[in-house]
């Protein structure tokens, strides 16, 4: 790959993956963009991403196909704030017996599903 980039100018932020793809016009639909997403052939910010809607901001590294895109915003637009990613790993919580901690095994349901007898499986309501 190149060092250099292609500049990918944003008129508002964030874009999802799979859409950028498309209106870049490197793939030829939205069904292309996500397998091509999830089969791992496209990066972002020097990483594969596997992650189909994932939000991207002016400042990231687009990887498709041997070509490196820039995004940036327009001077028009108005830059959306991040989300906070924590790059710290998060505490563990102490090692406390289960029988303090809630169970789902506890909650009650209302009621209980029908089963049909000879097939053993529950009915699919339409309505």
């Amino acid at each position: 790959m190149n060092d250099e980039y292609i500049e990918i100018e944003l008129e508002e932020e964030p874009i999802e993956l799979c859409k950028l793809l498309k209106v870049l016009d490197l793939v030829e639909g939205g069904g292309q963009a996500k397998n091509l997403i999830t089969e791992g052939y496209v990066g972002v910010n020097h990483e594969i991403c596997t992650i189909k809607r994932k939000k991207l901001y002016s400042g990231d590294i687009l990887e498709f196909d041997g070509e490196q895109f820039q995004l940036t915003l327009s001077e028009s637009a108005i830059p959306a704030e991040r989300p906070v990613t924590s790059t710290q790993p998060e505490p563990q919580q102490s090692a406390e017996p289960a029988t303090n901690a809630p169970s789902k095994a506890k909650r009650k349901r209302t009621k209980k599903p029908k089963v049909d007898e000879k097939t053993g499986r529950r009915p699919i309501s339409f309505g």
